[in-house]
């Protein structure tokens, strides 16, 4: 079994990974978004930390999706090359990776969870990486979704967006 050890690690590679794409996002609406997961990210290793002190953690729900969703309604239009919007999606998938990465480790410390507790904590967790996970899954699809329309918008049923 992976530890709580490397749960936390986890986070603050992810906190780090986060700030980094703000850094370089710094002139875009998604810096806030990356700064918003970033703290998120913090948020769960300290939970992690105090676990492993045998304290108490607050699960507070993460508002990193109400945030995420104001920053998108005040948007400008997004004017990019084709080649920028590629990378960003790049950048978007790789942290979907993470996230993904980040639910099979919390579902797997879950299965193997005999405390009531840590089972509160791991269930959490998982919750929070699920709603990052759909934050960026968003990003991905209106970043993408110029490249992905070429049909005529009379022809075909299309999702609404």
């Amino acid at each position: 079994m992976r530890s709580i050890e490397f749960a936390i690690k986890m986070e603050l590679d992810g906190e780090q990974y986060y700030t980094e794409q703000a850094e370089k996002h710094k002139n875009t609406n998604l810096h806030t978004v990356f700064l918003t997961l970033a703290k998120d990210e913090r948020k769960h290793a300290n939970i992690l930390k105090d676990r492993l002190s045998h304290l108490t953690p607050e699960l507070s729900d993460t508002t990193s999706y109400s945030e995420y969703k104001n920053i998108f309604k005040q948007a400008e239009d997004f004017n990019s090359s084709i080649k920028e919007t590629l990378d960003q999606v790049d950048i978007y998938s790789f942290a979907m990776d993470k996230e993904k990465e980040a639910i099979e480790l919390y579902k797997e410390l879950l299965a193997n969870a005999t405390d009531e507790q840590d089972r509160e904590i791991f269930e959490f967790l998982i919750r929070e990486e699920e709603t990052h996970y759909a934050i960026l899954e968003d990003i991905v699809s209106h970043v993408s979704r110029p490249s992905e329309w070429v049909e005529s918008a009379e022809f075909g049923l299309r999702e609404d967006y």
